[in-house]
């Protein structure tokens, strides 16, 4: 589909200068190591359980009988059922402090709206959000759950916007993905000068906000045996499924130097074969959105005309990979494997079975990737450590888990 906007249009980068709170887009392209994080985001973050536990899955090591140690990193424990409140929060913060006055995003499976509606009601903010349609029908309850927060939620593509109505005009059933639901979002932001546009995945901003992730992973392991993963022999892994990736990148950024300084550190994204990016996608430039408001970057991309298919892993279903896990895998640092939808259930249904823990389908799949390399790892006489990025709570994906394990 060729994109809406014309030639005479503002470029992506005066379109971001315009919707983004300006502390994000310096944040952007800053070259500091370090960026300290403001007093009022880290009071709500504690106030909302940060750190989070890390939680060594015994009982499923030993039904699988394996030496390896794996651990699951629970973000399905903060209020919203996910990692995606840490961006939130310290996003809604910057808006306030720059006096936008409502948030406007885009989401997959909602729990990035759920986390968006909450940090907007945290700093007296109003929010509206976009949600792919086919999540929005899947997984009702995080629409009420952002609606009791005060929220704004259209399904997307949206007749609100004119790029939703060019989709529904070319395609009436179109079930919606993370391409439309952006492209409605950005549009909806530029005729609000009151508006700040956030992202959930996919910038530089969002990436370091959840940084939080693996220095945490780092510090508790480091509590628990007194040493640093990547230990010489071992193989250790960290593992995270791959939408936007900012899970995934939140837990490995702040040790890929020790893995370019020899760690025996292996770092696995798991996606959907719902989008397959990298592990069937072509290397070349493209958009996220399918508006053109986002700038071309080069990444793994199964092509703009690309229509993924409105399964339960809403989170994953994009049809453009993120310029940094695309680099990530490019040059080999990141390794990727692709389930459908009953492979990643299954293995959260095994976890649920052995932890008790319930995950949302987007994280099934890192299980799911866990217990190949529990596998392998087991037929090489290896005993890693595998961290399990537990991104999101299941339980209001039930529907999924009984649709699809259950043939309903």
């Amino acid at each position: 589909m060729p994109p809406i906007r014309d030639s005479g249009s503002p470029t992506a980068a005066e379109i971001s200068a315009k919707v983004r709170p300006r502390v994000l887009v310096e944040q952007n392209s800053s070259d500091e190591q370090w960026i300290a994080i403001p007093e009022p985001v880290v009071e709500r973050l504690r106030q909302f359980g940060r750190p989070t536990p890390l939680h060594r899955a015994r009982r499923l090591e030993q039904h699988l009988g394996t030496g390896a140690r794996i651990y699951l990193k629970r973000e399905d424990v903060l209020p919203t059922g996910s990692f995606k409140l840490n961006t939130a929060i310290a996003q809604a913060y910057y808006a306030a402090e720059e006096g936008r006055t409502t948030l406007v995003t885009e989401t997959g499976a909602g729990q990035w709206g759920m986390s968006v509606a909450l940090a907007a009601k945290m700093f007296g903010l109003k929010a509206e959000i976009f949600m792919v349609r086919c999540s929005l029908e899947q997984k009702p309850y995080r629409r009420h759950y952002m609606e009791l927060l005060g929220a704004t939620v259209r399904p997307s593509p949206s007749a609100h916007t004119a790029i939703g109505r060019k989709i529904l005009g070319e395609v009436p059933d179109h079930p919606g993905s993370l391409g439309t639901a952006i492209s409605d979002a950005i549009e909806h932001a530029l005729h609000d000068s009151s508006a700040a546009y956030l992202a959930g995945s996919g910038m530089p901003h969002v990436y370091l906000h959840q940084t939080l992730l693996g220095l945490e992973v780092a510090q508790q392991l480091k509590d628990i045996h007194g040493e640093d993963l990547g230990v010489e022999g071992r193989g250790d892994h960290l593992i995270a499924c791959s939408g936007g990736g900012s899970n995934l990148c939140g837990l490995i950024g702040p040790h890929l130097r020790a893995r370019a300084e020899g760690a025996d550190l292996r770092f696995l994204a798991a996606e959907s074969t719902a989008a397959p990016r990298l592990t069937q996608g072509v290397y070349e430039y493209g958009r996220t959105d399918l508006g053109a408001f986002t700038p071309e970057v080069l990444g793994y991309t199964m092509g703009e005309s690309f229509v993924p298919p409105p399964n339960h892993v809403g989170g994953l279903r994009n049809h453009h990979s993120s310029a940094l896990v695309s680099l990530l895998r490019h040059e080999g640092v990141l390794d990727a494997v692709a389930f459908d939808q009953r492979t990643a259930l299954e293995a959260g249904r095994q976890l649920l079975q052995t932890e008790g823990l319930l995950l949302a389908p987007e994280s099934g799949h890192a299980v799911a990737a866990a217990l190949e390399v529990v596998a392998k790892a087991d037929a090489e006489n290896l005993e890693p450590v595998i961290v399990i990025l537990a991104s999101g709570s299941g339980f209001l994906d039930l529907q999924g888990y009984d649709e699809v394990l259950l043939d309903i």
